[in-house]
């Protein structure tokens, strides 16, 4: 194991293109009902509906969250729309669920989705069972990442101790409030919308385009 990582206790994954590539797209199909959502909610066409959606992600973080500071909306209802999607575009790989296996610690995930859709891509992944524990946009309060009392929150909920944890997640900008907690940080840069945005060498400490690459060479050092 590299010296940085050999005292990692938790290693703490973001769900969306990290556990899975950012090709497989699963977002299209969510971006799809959000879309639709929003049309009926502002009684727009698709392209209002498009820009209202990229505009409230780009300045809150999620698009429920822009929803929810300024439509008032139900973030159940909205959720429970949204992730109604077929998962049959996901599929396991066998080469990053052997690394997580190996991996000594705790495994953590931590989304800006809900727990139930969360339990679904992880099941269409193959991982029901390769996780230690779960924190979604309920346990936030609905603060998505990058807010830092979310992150707060998370290490108080799931006792993860900052200086002995990992946290790995395809948006850069999302890294920088768990390196000022004291974590190590990974940015899987494989494509994400706004995946790049506002990265930084400065909260970024290892970068990798193939995260179960990346794990088996840390363990195949170890």
């Amino acid at each position: 194991m590299p010296p940085a990582l050999g005292s990692i206790e938790s290693w703490i994954f973001d769900l969306d293109n990290t556990l899975y590539p950012a090709r497989v797209d699963l977002f299209a199909l969510i971006d799809e009902k959000m879309g639709l959502y929003i049309q009926r909610l502002l009684d727009v066409d698709a392209s209002e509906a498009r820009r209202v959606q990229k505009h409230y992600f780009i300045e809150h973080g999620t698009t429920l969250s822009g929803l929810m500071a300024h439509e008032g909306v139900d973030p159940h209802h909205f959720l429970n729309f949204v992730h109604d999607i077929d998962m049959s575009r996901l599929a396991p790989d066998p080469a990053l669920n052997t690394a997580l296996a190996r991996l000594p610690g705790r495994k953590l995930v931590y989304t800006n989705g809900d727990a139930d859709y969360a339990g679904r891509v992880l099941a269409g992944l193959g991982l029901a069972e390769a996780f230690d524990g779960l924190f979604d946009i309920h346990g936030a309060q609905y603060r998505p990442k990058p807010h830092p009392d979310a992150y707060e929150d998370m290490c108080a909920t799931l006792c993860v101790a900052p200086s002995r944890a990992l946290f790995v997640e395809d948006m850069a900008r999302n890294l920088k409030p768990a390196k000022a907690l004291g974590m190590a940080t990974v940015w899987v840069n494989n494509g994400s919308e706004h995946g790049n945005a506002d990265a930084s060498p400065e909260f970024i400490d290892f970068e990798t385009h193939d995260l179960s690459h990346w794990l088996n060479e840390i363990m195949e050092s170890a």
